[in-house]
């Protein structure tokens, strides 16, 4: 054994005094020392943990100089498997900083190996550059615009809401430019939005859009209820019991009518119950007068939530 083996092994005597001491703690500090039970009480243990047997002349032999021989390699093996090593050069691999010995440092990876660490990280990389030049090159900007189902006219000058719904994303609010359009820029081929509009149905429009048609029309269908009691509000009418009659066919019992107010100091809600709306609304002193409705939802062909506004600056 060369000097290097040596010096392992007097660092494996070493790990197996800490070994011992777990169950002996009283156990001498130096191998070299045991003697009697001490040797005795090493036999034990071998023999239980490893299933090695050692004489106590071995043990005089080997174990109490530092200038005693190295056992041979079978022997080695079973005294590192009982130091909590696989074997022998499991024992030297782990401890190479004792001598320095380079022969026995971790290796440099080979070329092979470097071929197998860069070739799926060069992968990933592609792919992320592909993917993002697809992004890239496949955003478009659509164009849609919306018009009345009726008229065939577009809407313009009304404040036309549009909410973006993206699976496993939070909704997207969006105002509609003046001139009743909206533009959207996306690499979605699947495209899912809902309109609101005063005076007009809410509705969930779907389209497919095509990278050669960026350009959308959207028809609104208006809510005639909600623009009823817009014109109710500026009418001059004689029969208010006939108005009373309508406004009560059209409003849900359960209905939840508010009134947005605002000033410029602060903005407010006054909520009304649908007689008590009507009353405001019916009776010729009544104090709603020239409505803006904001926004409305149906309920089996009747208001059930009406939001409003009542314009001042209008006589």
């Amino acid at each position: 054994m060369s000097p290097h083996n040596q010096a392992y092994f007097e660092a494996l005597k070493q790990k197996i005094v800490a070994i011992m001491q777990q169950s002996y703690p009283g156990i001498n500090p130096s191998i070299s020392d045991w003697k009697g039970q001490e040797i005795t009480d090493f036999q034990e243990e071998l023999r239980l943990k490893v299933n090695a047997r050692i004489s106590e002349k071995w043990f005089y032999t080997h174990m109490k100089s530092g200038k005693s021989s190295v056992p041979r390699i079978d022997m080695l093996n079973l005294l590192s498997r009982y130091a909590g090593y696989a074997n022998w050069d499991d024992f030297v691999y782990h401890n190479s900083e004792i001598t320095g010995d380079a022969s026995v440092a971790i290796p440099a990876p080979k070329s092979a190996n470097r071929f197998f660490l860069l070739v799926p990280m060069l992968a990933l990389l592609v792919v992320l550059i592909f993917y993002g030049l697809f992004k890239l090159f496949n955003t478009r900007e659509y164009r849609f615009s919306f018009y009345d189902a009726d008229t065939r006219e577009p809407i313009t000058g009304s404040p036309v809401e549009v909410t973006l719904l993206s699976d496993g994303e939070s909704p997207v609010k969006n105002l509609v430019s003046p001139d009743g359009s909206f533009l959207l820029k996306t690499d979605q081929s699947l495209i899912r939005m809902v309109v609101k509009a005063p005076y007009y149905r809410s509705d969930t429009i779907t389209r497919m859009v095509k990278k050669l048609n960026r350009e959308e029309k959207v028809m609104l269908h208006a809510d005639d209820y909600a623009l009823m009691i817009h014109y109710y509000s500026m009418m001059k009418v004689d029969d208010w019991q006939k108005r009373r009659t309508r406004l009560e066919a059209m409003i849900d019992d359960a209905a939840v009518i508010c009134q947005v107010v605002s000033d410029k100091e602060a903005t407010g809600m006054a909520l009304f119950n649908k007689d008590e709306f009507i009353d405001k609304m019916t009776m010729p002193a009544g104090s709603l007068k020239n409505i803006e409705i904001l926004g409305s939802q149906m309920r089996e062909n009747k208001i059930m939530v009406l939001r409003f506004r009542v314009n001042t600056k209008r006589k």
